[in-house]
């Protein structure tokens, strides 16, 4: 499938890659020549020096045969007039914009037939729903949903006093006193599929299938504090901030942002009347322990640079503060990050280049593609969501009589609004929902790609 990628920023890098790797045809656009030549240094595009939003320069990169363009450039108008122009060259093009500016989040919506949009992608947003989510149950570095919120796999780490350090995962329904399935451990940097005699040791960090109603179940058991933050700060007043503040509200959350620059204070402060608004440079000692940084539930690190978000997640954690989230905009090695005590990592790129692969799947297999897509264990495994629908195999067949592929492992079933942590005489059935966890360099695109036969 022909794919044309119009920006070579952080997300539009980070999409070569990875659909680069799954084999798809891609063309990419950008106005600077050495990010296009770095970028045919490490991936197998073709490449095209020009304004994305020039017929001439779309008609170049195969615009009339592509199927999907994906416009993601660093200007929202950019990306609207990209998408229209390519549409007006192939009407049966799909298209997916970035677009960032608050301002634009009701009326792009209402226009979207206008610009010709498939889909739009806001990696702020995106983030800020999923720090949102992080501070309902501290305790969890991740939270990946399915089966329309009634499933979840989480993350933990084993800590040294923690409850399941030294404990068999046979052993692990008896301290945990819920249904739940650790699918997958990552240890020493390697990611694996344990089973009933693995031991669980210190600094391991675990991914557990559990259904979203049991999961203040879990903490409790497992002697991690359950109560969700009532006091939120966050050091810089970014987009992410903004649409994160905007929840927390909704939520009856208090919340207080410091941000540095004046002029998007009093921005902030019109768009927020009801949140704190500290102009103020969070990088300072004396600006954190005025603002009382040790009287909060938890600290959200949103500044516009990496390097001060984890500075400051770091001397929040040295503070104390029980719930950190630090927000990332490049992509790290997760090694790298989870030696460092700075909480939960939410990066918006990667959150947003993940939505736009699982549409770019599903359009590669418009019969049974998937639900949903989610990058877990540091992108040594995937955990994906399929319908069971009437061209699925084995329907009826109990798991343990199943010959499935290596390295994949049904998590759940869903059905009827009813979830199943599946054992081996669990069956999947048409209509049923199920969550497939593949590891090393297995891609299921269908659900019946699990099966040997």
């Amino acid at each position: 499938m022909d794919i044309i990628i119009a920006g070579n920023g952080k997300v539009g890098s980070l999409l070569t890659r990875q659909l680069s790797s799954e084999g798809y045809d891609l063309s990419l656009i950008d106005n600077d020549p050495e990010i296009l030549e770095s970028t045919v240094e490490l991936c197998d595009v073709m490449v095209y020096e020009g304004n994305a939003a020039s017929m001439p320069v779309l008609r170049t990169a195969g615009v009339k045969d592509a199927k999907l363009l994906i416009a993601t450039t660093g200007a929202d108008e950019l990306n609207l007039l990209c998408c229209a122009t390519a549409h007006k060259l192939n009407p049966s093009l799909h298209t997916i914009a970035r677009i960032r500016d608050p301002e634009y989040a009701e009326q792009i919506y209402s226009m979207r037939e206008l610009f010709a949009l498939s889909m739009i992608v806001n990696p702020e947003k995106q983030a800020a729903t999923e720090i949102a989510r992080l501070l309902q149950f501290p305790g969890f570095l991740k939270r990946e949903v399915f089966a329309k919120g009634r499933i979840e796999i989480v993350e933990l780490k084993i800590e040294p006093d923690s409850k399941l350090c030294n404990v068999s995962l046979s052993n692990l329904g008896s301290i945990v006193k819920c249904s739940v399935l650790v699918c997958m451990v990552v240890r020493d940097s390697v990611a694996f599929v344990p089973d009933g005699k693995f031991v669980l040791k210190e600094d391991d960090r675990i991914f557990v299938t559990a259904p979203t109603n049991i999961l203040t179940t879990l903490l409790k058991n497992i002697g991690i504090i359950t109560k969700p933050s009532n006091s939120v700060m966050i050091a810089g007043g970014g987009d992410v901030s903004f649409y994160l503040a905007q929840l927390l509200e909704k939520s009856g959350i208090y919340t207080k942002i410091i941000e540095k620059d004046y002029d998007r204070c009093r921005h902030l402060a019109t768009l927020l009347p009801n949140i704190d608004i500290v102009h103020n440079d969070a990088s300072h000692k004396s600006v954190l322990e005025s603002e009382r940084i040790d009287k909060f539930d938890a600290l959200v690190t949103s500044t516009g640079k990496d390097e001060m978000n984890m500075m400051i997640s770091l001397y929040g954690h040295a503070l104390g503060v029980p719930q950190i989230i630090t927000k990332i905009s490049h992509v790290y090695s997760d090694e790298i990050l989870h030696d460092l005590p700075i909480g939960s990592v939410v990066c918006p790129t990667s959150l947003c280049s993940n939505s736009i692969v699982r549409y770019v799947r599903a359009m590669r297999n418009q019969t049974g593609a998937a639900l949903s897509v989610h990058t877990i264990a540091d992108g040594h495994a995937e955990a994906t969501e399929f319908l069971v629908d009437a061209n699925t195999h084995h329907c009826g067949v109990p798991l343990k009589n199943l010959k499935t592929k290596k390295n994949v492992l049904v998590v759940s079933i869903s059905r009827g609004g009813k979830i199943e942590i599946p054992n081996g005489n669990s069956c999947f059935y048409k209509g049923d929902t199920v969550v497939i966890v593949s590891t090393g360099d297995t891609l299921i695109y269908q659900l019946n790609d699990i099966f040997e036969d």
